[in-house]
């Protein structure tokens, strides 16, 4: 999208709050003429945007899969909304919350390559797809398929409606470094069945930060007449891409990832064909059956969160997302290739650059992830978390765009030195 007619949009729905981009703006007036692989290595503009965020002096933060926390123009723009809401009241909550919460979703779609009908807000990804899981049509009998790295909370929800509706699950697990695409493909195709009705995937894998190939799973897995549903909880505003060009039924994510949304805001799309079939988890009063919206109700909820969603969209468009793409890359090689091949150093992620972004999984041999985890924040003060399970074994590393490779190059010394005891 156009980043002057997007702006130009906030202003004209009244919900832009605070505005300090004018330093943004200069600085990416700089670079915005020069290839994003070159912008990625360039150290005075990304040390510039790191001036944009409030950063704890206590630690180097490598844990940013969790949680992005906000930059502070966002920050600022969620302040005056709070503020505003809280001033307006009911009066707000009965005349243009729907209105500017649809608003929101236009723009969300925009930037994910859907219709705003086929979208909408929840609270993050769980919920996103828990929608989808719980209120699929399930028989007794049927299978669904997915990957034994998938994330936890999802899988619970399957292991629930196994029990209350007789589905049986199955698990594949995904290799940590495929051979090809295919290899990945197959894996999957395998262990499908006629009574396989919906197959989940990630489009990024949360514990190592592999890319799964999701156009060609769709794919396959449509020849067969399975659905797919996608985990993007970080893949969305992390690599650029069009959920279209996916083709996949179900997709959900948390904005309070990548896009850095704050806390509390995820997205759901479901292919409109799709939408009818599906069970809302909360009734939704006269809503048609293919109206998405029958699948949100979740009665009165935070909407100053939902006004935030444009302004993170904003600044997104503002540092643009291939720019954005390129340096989160860029900052992962830059610390794995500095120790993929020493001695004692475990990589959980792909070597092939185009299958991972900005996480990446490291471990030491013969030292628990957990004791890794601590090691690195009480001796060198460097903040991850552990991963334990799922046949990967390390530390989950995940920069962010105000980092810096000072930071990386003190995480490598620190990777050097544990790994030699």
């Amino acid at each position: 999208m156009d980043k002057r007619a997007f702006i130009k949009n906030m202003a004209v729905m009244g919900t832009g709050g605070v505005s300090i981009f004018k330093n943004l703006d200069k600085w990416v007036s700089q670079v915005e003429h020069l290839p994003v692989e070159e912008v990625a290595k360039d150290e005075e503009f990304w040390a510039n945007i790191r001036s944009g965020y409030r950063l704890k002096p206590d630690y180097i933060n490598l844990e940013n899969g969790y949680y992005c926390f906000t930059p502070q123009e966002t920050l600022e723009n969620y302040i005056h909304h709070l503020r505003e809401i809280n001033y307006q009241g009911s009066y707000y909550m009965r005349t243009v919350q729907w209105d500017n919460k649809l608003r929101m979703q236009e723009k969300l779609a925009e930037l994910a390559g859907c219709t705003a009908d086929e979208l909408v807000i929840t609270r993050n990804t769980t919920e996103s797809l828990d929608l989808i899981i719980g209120g699929y049509p399930w028989e007794e009998g049927d299978e669904a398929l997915m990957g034994e790295q998938d994330y936890g909370a999802m899988l619970n929800m399957f292991d629930q409606v196994a029990k209350r509706h007789g589905v049986i699950n199955k698990k594949v697990s995904v290799p940590l470094h495929p051979k090809s695409d295919e290899e990945i493909v197959e894996l999957y195709e395998q262990a499908i069945t006629p009574k396989t009705k919906l197959l989940m995937i990630c489009h990024m894998i949360n514990i190592t930060g592999h890319i799964l190939p999701v156009r060609k799973i769709c794919d396959m897995a449509h020849r067969k007449g399975v659905e797919v549903m996608v985990d993007g909880a970080h893949a969305f505003a992390h690599i650029n891409f069009n959920i279209k060009d996916l083709d996949c039924d179900y997709y959900g994510t948390s904005l309070h990832k990548w896009l850095s949304v704050p806390l509390g805001a995820g997205m759901l799309y479901v292919k409109k064909e799709k939408i009818s079939k599906i069970w809302p988890l909360f009734a939704e009063w006269n809503k048609k059956d293919d109206d998405i919206r029958r699948l949100n109700h979740t009665g009165t909820h935070p909407v100053h969160t939902d006004l935030a969603v444009g302004n993170a969209l904003e600044y997104h468009h503002r540092i643009g997302a291939d720019r954005k793409e390129a340096r989160l890359r860029y900052l992962q090689n830059y610390w794995t290739d500095q120790v993929r091949d020493l001695p004692h150093i475990i990589l959980n992620t792909p070597v092939d650059r185009q299958r991972s972004c900005a996480i990446a999984n490291v471990g030491v041999k013969d030292m628990k992830p957990h004791d890794l985890a601590d090691s690195l924040m009480k001796k060198y003060k460097i903040w991850t978390v552990a991963i334990d399970g799922a046949g990967v074994h390390g530390c989950r590393i995940t920069p962010n765009i105000y980092t810096t490779t000072k930071e990386l190059d003190e995480f490598v010394e620190a990777l050097k030195a544990l790994s030699k005891k």
